[in-house]
């Protein structure tokens, strides 16, 4: 447990203190942004390894017994979960995480202006149903509810950079997912939402179909399905 809290605390760290605008221009200036991408993407793949090896060595406490609706939800939570991180990383967004900081709002922030914080939760909220463990609550609920928290971060982050801009901007989005449709924004597409679906169909495909999932995790999810 001391390992996991550890990686946990790590894994925190790394994804909090850069998002402070003024330690990130520190760091950009000082190695450039290339650089800054680079080496960020690699530690943050590193801690995130660490923090699933150390759940993985945890011991197994079951809290509920399985079903195969846990996995069905899985199934259909995890991939919609992945295709709004990708979207969202790849679609320019003023008024959230995005790795573009140039152009017109992706399509994408017609869904939600949090897309890459709603993917993580629901991916990470499918992992927790599917599990059903204690390693599972503490590992996926943990990512989820540190990436919900992100969001009124984000939102005060946003309205203090765009100012008088923040109404315009907003007006066309929610935070909610998908709650702008129902207040009449009308939904379109654009290549980052179209790349984002190919990938997520392809990655789902080869987790699931292709043995990826076990290869990487240890364990096949088509094996609940008998």
């Amino acid at each position: 447990m001391i390992q996991f809290i550890g990686a946990f605390a790590v894994f925190l760290m790394l994804h909090s203190i850069p998002a402070i605008p003024d330690i990130r221009l520190r760091i950009i200036r000082s190695i450039g942004k290339p650089a800054y991408i680079a080496t960020y993407s690699a530690a943050s793949l590193a801690a995130l390894a660490w923090l699933f090896a150390a759940a993985l060595a945890l011991d197994y406490v079951p809290l509920w017994e399985l079903r195969p609706w846990h996995a069905a939800m899985t199934f259909m939570l995890a991939p919609i979960g992945c295709f709004l991180v990708l979207a969202g990383l790849m679609s320019a967004n003023h008024l959230s995480i995005s790795i573009r900081s140039s152009g017109p709002a992706g399509a994408v922030v017609r869904i939600t202006r949090h897309p890459v914080q709603w993917g993580f939760a629901l991916w990470a909220l499918g992992h927790v149903i599917a599990n059903g463990d204690l390693r599972s609550l503490l590992l996926f609920g943990g990512l989820g509810l540190f990436a919900l928290a992100g969001i009124p971060m984000a939102e005060r982050r946003a309205r203090k950079r765009l100012c008088d801009r923040w109404e315009i901007c907003a007006a066309q989005t929610s935070v909610w997912p998908l709650a702008a449709f129902v207040s009449g924004v009308r939904p379109k597409s654009d290549a980052a939402l179209v790349a984002a679906a190919a990938a997520t169909l392809a990655l789902t495909a080869w987790l699931l179909l292709a043995g990826g999932h076990a290869l990487l995790f240890g364990a096949d999810p088509i094996s609940v399905f008998g």
